[in-house]
């Protein structure tokens, strides 16, 4: 067992690239990553292997499910199951951890 406090903001940064990924756990089973996404930049059409929970740090993201799309600001978070596609698209520069379980 481990103990660590993370500042969860501080974890990435945005740099040249369109989104930068920090991988904070991974198993067999489960998953917790940390993203940035600047402003207007897209994380393309995609599917998760597990279902997931995307919950926003700091900024505004949408996700879109085929013809739905959900907004969430910072403090809120968005569930959903595997194997559904969608894109996230960043509404301000944004951090936000996806928690695939």
């Amino acid at each position: 067992m481990f103990f660590n406090v993370l500042k969860a903001k501080d974890i990435v940064d945005f740099k040249d690239s369109k989104f930068e990924k920090e991988t904070l756990l991974v198993n067999e089973e489960s998953s917790l990553n940390i993203i940035a996404l600047k402003k207007d930049e897209v994380i393309d059409t995609h599917t998760s292997a597990r279902d997931a929970a995307v919950y926003v740090i700091d900024g505004e993201i949408e996700i879109h499910f085929d013809a739905e799309k959900f907004k969430i600001d910072k403090g809120e978070m968005l569930m959903f199951k595997k194997d559904k596609e969608h894109k996230v698209l960043a509404k301000k520069d944004s951090k936000f951890f996806v928690i695939k379980i």
